[in-house]
C-alpha cells in the first residue's frame, strides 16, 4: 500500500504564494503518477496538476492553475511538490495528494480515471 503525505497548507493572501508537498513511500512498479487535487466547500473534486514517473517528468495542469502553479519532484526525496503562486480566493480548498500506478497524467487526469493512493489532505485557505 503506497503512503501519501502532504504538508504546506495554511492561510495565505490574495496574490501571495504556498508550497505543499506529498511525501510518497515507494510504488509498486517504476512507472506511476502523482496528482494534486482539491476541493473546495460545495463543490466537486478538481484535478490540478499531475507529474509523472517518465524521465521527462511529464506534466499536467488544470486551466485554472497554467501559469501559477507549478509541480515538481526530488527523486531523492521522495516527494513532489506543488508550488502556488498568485493565489485567489477561489484557490481556497483542501488539497489532495493522489497517486496511481499508471504513468501517462494524461489518462490519469480524466475525471472518470480512479486514482488508487490517496493522502488525507491540507487545507489552502486565501483570504485577507
Amino acid at each position: 500500500q503506497v503512503q501519501l503525505v502532504e504538508s504546506g497548507g495554511g492561510l495565505v493572501q490574495p496574490g501571495g504564494s504556498l508550497r505543499l508537498s506529498c511525501a510518497a513511500s515507494k510504488f509498486p512498479r517504476n512507472d506511476y503518477a502523482i496528482g494534486w487535487f482539491r476541493q473546495a466547500p460545495g463543490k466537486e473534486r478538481e484535478g490540478v496538476s499531475c507529474i509523472s514517473s517518465s524521465s521527462d517528468s511529464k506534466t499536467y495542469y488544470a486551466d485554472s492553475v497554467k501559469g501559477r502553479f507549478t509541480i515538481s519532484r526530488d527523486n531523492a526525496e521522495n516527494t513532489v511538490y506543488l508550488q502556488m503562486n498568485s493565489l485567489k480566493f477561489d484557490d481556497t480548498a483542501v488539497y489532495y495528494c493522489a497517486g496511481t500506478n499508471y504513468f501517462d497524467c494524461i489518462t490519469t487526469m480524466d475525471p472518470r480515471y480512479e486514482w488508487e493512493y490517496w493522502g488525507q489532505g491540507t487545507q489552502v485557505t486565501v483570504s485577507s
